[in-house]
């Protein structure tokens, strides 16, 4: 009976389970970061900082896949900061105001049928704060109805209820994304309704007020009337919308022609101040059929023609400036006039090329009225009803005081009939804005507001100048978004017409009606705000903040009022760069902003004015911008289509480091992908990472001191060479922040190590001497690469590898794989020869294997490649390789067999660009412990180097 030698080989070893039960035991890591004071010992370090500024998400629900992508891609560069030796600034944050809370507390049931869910998933303190929240809701509707939303209790109450709201979103997003093994402090963190926070933001607007940024102005701006209050750029989104296409006329009351108008917005003929003809462009008198006389632009002819269904001759034809100061008969009003006037922006690519024009309902009309001296007439109230305005401005109403804008359209387009102006009225479809949190059209309405002036100290142009000299944007063409968003952006618009939210203190003359605001009443709001009372300004009596003898700056007047407007959530969130970065002392600028591609037009926007008005410097260094996450369509997810995939869904079935794995893999510049088929794939990669791990730590168990490098073989030497290179490049990648790249680098070379060096290594790990230097060589490199691959995939699996690195030989170097340094490999470990040189016997070997694989799969002469023989005669200028590494060519090729012969035989040949192949079946016999075969072997007898490793000894003298 054969001898079992089972017992004499180093067979692997290791507790490392196969089977990561992410799901299960990620949680167990966390709560060792957290007991072990993880990231309080990296924030606390003596060393240089790196500070990664939280944009912070809003508390309104459950965190979503696109919250997960940003969270993780910022842990991705924390932690590996951390590696690098830094101490690190990353305090989570929170945006709390705004209207989207206000509606929960005031109206949106669906909100609270979420919270009211929440029950059966949180603690029990949660539970009782939600019924205590669900409670001052249902108290704070019922006061609304019975006093109005301007009651000063109402507006305390919806506070009160947005604040508590607010809070218990903050405690599930927390938890959500501790989930997803982001590292920080949790009780360390920001909220925008902090009272300190609060009461720092105030205190930058009153320095703002003070150096002459803030003005009160009263323009037209985008408006919602289901918010009832403007909107900031960033507040927009633009979608497709049916609009009518009306064509009128209006006399010209000076020369007896007509001029032919169009627009999409009816309802505006009641602002309807002037008309305005294009300084340059030609214009035609055209003769109808029926007698009367039609002013266009010549451009626009044949499109009329074929549109209106007109015939008639050109009589005549005028450039644009001649009609300025032109009298024309307003369009519903006979006793009004409205004026021809110039604009640049008039075309004729859609309408006529005369433009009408309503100052208090179009910017471009605000604009092109201020240089004419128009007058800003918005009859529409807050709702999209009009005032009595409308009709108060002639002799001729069409009473629609109390209608809303859409019935209102309908009575001028009647009135255009009856006066016989009326031409057509169709529908088209076009891109236009809608309020980004009700999804619903909007209309631009002039109000009174309050505005940041982006020209005041020519602060617009100092925040194009840091954009493009002192900020870093990855991906590098971002440049282009925020640099147009910049250059094109209006003043910006402050004030909301809301309760939730920080205040603008500003005050009104009882007398006169001036609005203005004090920074010394600023200022000591601020200080009551920072005692804990953010809703002062609603509770304090003015005159305690009023500075003593204060009088109006018009009329001279000491009686005032409150006024009750809340500033632009963007403001409280752009603003963190000063309350937070600044307020506590953290450093400015922070070293990274990361956030998705809107941001441009968001929170980047409106941290650079922020941080370009108080610090005359950006507030970042660097700006990273990811796409939106997609399902695997590609088309977004929305409830409407079922298509929403929570993280919670993704965590569950596979794991947080699934999860964060698919984030490395995707081009996160991008807008990405996500669905069960890709997270298959992801799966599959995960447990390829997985099982390379185990390999490592089961061929270290006995692993105590590494060999000199001088002493490794030549394949190990090899071996750490390209670890070398792979851990420069998986640096360079991230700080490049191009983790795709590093991803495809790092698990590349995972495959690489298992189809070569792994397995070429197999049996001097297994057969030879436990203790002599051809194994301890092997098991040295071994030992870096897993030091290497464990600190290179940290960032982005953790929890993995934090289990790692418990099982491994380096545990006791610091109690987390967080807390490690990642320091570079030394120099001597580079060898571009040897790279060189193995590069060449690795093209050798892709070259013969087709051969080895035809015996092995098609002819069964061999069952694996350790039962192969092949004979080699190389072309002359690879004969002194081939001899330099003679002793190792079995293991470089992985077979029992390799001979150098003049004429080389086999059963199958090859003839190669290297030299001429034959390969066949090993001679002799198979030894029963390492299953090589040897030539001059007996059967059931050991071969050599399996007697000297079992005297302890290595083989072949090494």
């Amino acid at each position: 009976m054969a001898k079992d030698y089972k017992d004499t080989l180093n067979m692997p070893r290791t507790d490392f389970p196969m089977r990561g039960r992410l799901p299960k035991r990620e949680p167990l890591f966390q709560r060792k970061w957290e007991e072990k004071r993880v990231f309080k010992r990296i924030k606390e370090r003596k060393a240089p900082i790196f500070i990664l500024h939280d944009g912070p998400p809003y508390s309104n629900g459950h965190i979503h896949l696109g919250h997960a992508l940003n969270k993780t891609l910022k842990d991705f560069l924390i932690r590996y900061k951390a590696l690098r030796g830094y101490r690190i600034s990353f305090v989570l944050g929170w945006d709390n105001h705004g209207m989207p809370i206000e509606k929960a507390v005031l109206e949106d049931n669906d909100r609270l049928k979420e919270l009211k869910k929440l029950k059966g998933e949180v603690s029990e303190e949660l539970r009782k704060k939600i019924d205590e929240v669900l409670a001052l809701i249902e108290r704070t509707r019922k006061t609304m109805l019975e006093k109005g939303l301007q009651d000063l209790e109402v507006k305390r109450l919806i506070r009160e209820a947005s604040r508590g709201y607010a809070q218990i979103w903050v405690e599930v997003q927390k938890a959500e994304f501790k989930r997803l093994g982001v590292l920080t402090d949790w009780e360390d963190i920001y909220l925008t309704m902090d009272p300190k926070v609060e009461a720092k933001e105030t205190e930058v607007l009153a320095r703002f007020v003070r150096e002459g940024y803030i003005y009160r102005g009263y323009m037209p701006l985008p408006w919602s009337r289901e918010s009832q209050s403007a909107l900031a750029m960033a507040e927009i989104e633009y979608y497709e919308k049916e609009s009518p296409s009306l064509w009128f006329l209006a006399k010209s009351l000076d020369n007896g022609y007509y001029i032919l108008v169009w627009t999409t917005t009816p309802w505006t003929l009641f602002g309807n101040r002037a008309f305005a003809f294009s300084p340059t462009m030609e214009y035609i008198l055209f003769r109808l059929n029926d007698g009367r006389t039609v002013v266009f632009s010549a451009e626009a002819l044949e499109r009329i023609k074929e549109t209106l269904g007109w015939e008639g001759e050109i009589i005549g034809r005028k450039r644009g400036k001649e009609f300025e100061g032109e009298k024309f008969q307003h369009p519903l009003f006979k006793d009004r006039i409205s004026p021809g006037i110039l604009a640049d922006f008039v075309s004729a690519e859609e309408g006529s090329g005369i433009v009408h024009i309503a100052p208090g309902h179009g910017k471009e009309d605000y604009e092109v009225g201020r240089i004419y001296g128009l007058e800003v007439f918005s009859p529409v109230d807050e709702r999209g009803n009009f005032t009595e305005e409308a009709d108060e401005q002639t002799v001729y109403p069409l009473n629609v005081a109390g209608l809303s804008i859409e019935k209102g359209g309908e009575r001028a387009i009647e009135r255009l009939k009856k006066l016989g102006t009326f031409v057509k009225l169709g529908k088209m479809y076009h891109s236009y804005p809608h309020d980004w949190r009700y999804k619903k059209p909007l209309i631009f309405r002039a109000t009174s507001q309050w505005f940041l002036s982006l020209d005041h100290k020519n602060l617009r142009q100092r925040a194009l100048r840091a954009i493009k000299e002192d900020v870093k944007w990855h991906p590098p063409e971002s440049i282009n978004r925020i640099y147009a968003s910049v250059k094109e952006r209006p003043d910006w618009v402050l004030s909301r017409q809301r309760a939730w939210g920080v205040f603008i203190p500003a005050v009104k003359c009882e007398n006169c009606g001036w609005e203005t605001l004090v920074p010394e009443v600023m200022h000591r709001l601020a200080e009551d705000i920072r005692a804990g009372n953010s809703d002062a300004w609603l509770t304090e009596p003015l005159e305690r903040y009023l500075p003593e003898g204060f009088k109006c700056g018009k009329c001279g007047s000491t009686s005032f009022t409150k006024r009750y407007d809340i500033l632009d959530v963007w403001f409280d969130s752009g603003s963190t760069c000063i309350t937070i970065l600044k307020g506590r002392n953290i450093g400015y600028p922070s070293d990274v902003y990361l956030e998705g591609w809107d941001q441009h037009r968001g929170w980047f926007n409106a941290s650079l004015m922020v941080g370009m008005a108080h610090e005359d410097r950006a507030p970042y260094r660097v700006v990273i911008t990811h796409g939106f996450v997609l399902d695997e369509q590609g088309r977004a997810m929305s409830k409407s289509l079922g298509n929403v995939i929570p993280p919670s869904y993704v965590i569950n079935k596979y794991g947080a480091d699934v999860l964060r794995l698919w984030v490395a893999s995707v081009e996160y510049t991008q807008d990405v992908r996500i669905g069960d088929e890709i997270l298959k794939r992801i799966v599959d990669a995960y447990r390829k990472i997985r099982n390379t791990f185990r390999y490592l730590l089961s061929n270290l168990y006995d692993f105590t001191q590494s060999l000199d490098h001088e002493n490794l073989l030549p394949m190990d030497r090899w071996a750490l060479s390209r670890l070398y290179v792979v851990s420069q490049e998986a640096k360079k990648f991230y700080d490049s922040y191009e983790f795709n790249r590093l991803y495809r680098l790092l698990y590349n070379y995972v495959i690489e190590l298992s189809a070569f060096y792994f397995e070429a290594l197999k049996d001097r790990l297994y057969t030879w001497s436990p203790s002599g230097r051809g194994r301890r060589s092997a098991q040295t490199a071994l030992y870096h690469i897993l030091r290497e691959l464990l600190l290179a995939f940290s960032p982005i699996i953790p929890h993995t590898t934090e289990e790692v690195w418990e099982h491994s030989p380096f545990k006791d170097e610091a109690e987390s794989v967080a807390l490690a340094i990642w320091e570079n490999l030394p120099d001597i470990f580079y060898d571009e020869k040897l790279e060189e040189d193995f590069n060449i016997l690795l093209a050798m070997r892709d070259e013969v294997y087709p051969a080895l694989e035809m015996l092995r799969r098609e002819r069964k002469i061999i069952g694996q490649n350790l039962d192969a023989r092949i004979e080699f005669a190389p072309k002359n200028e690879y004969e002194s390789l081939i001899l330099k590494y003679e002793p190792y060519l079995q293991e470089i090729f992985g077979v029992s067999q390799f001979l150098l012969a003049e004429e080389p035989k086999g059963d199958e040949t090859v003839e190669g660009s290297f030299g001429r192949w034959a390969v066949s079946h090993a001679k002799g016999s198979k030894c029963p412990r390492c299953w090589m075969w040897w030539e001059n072997l007996s059967e059931g007898e050991i071969c050599p180097k399996c007697k000297a490793a079992l005297s302890g000894e290595d083989a072949l003298g090494l």
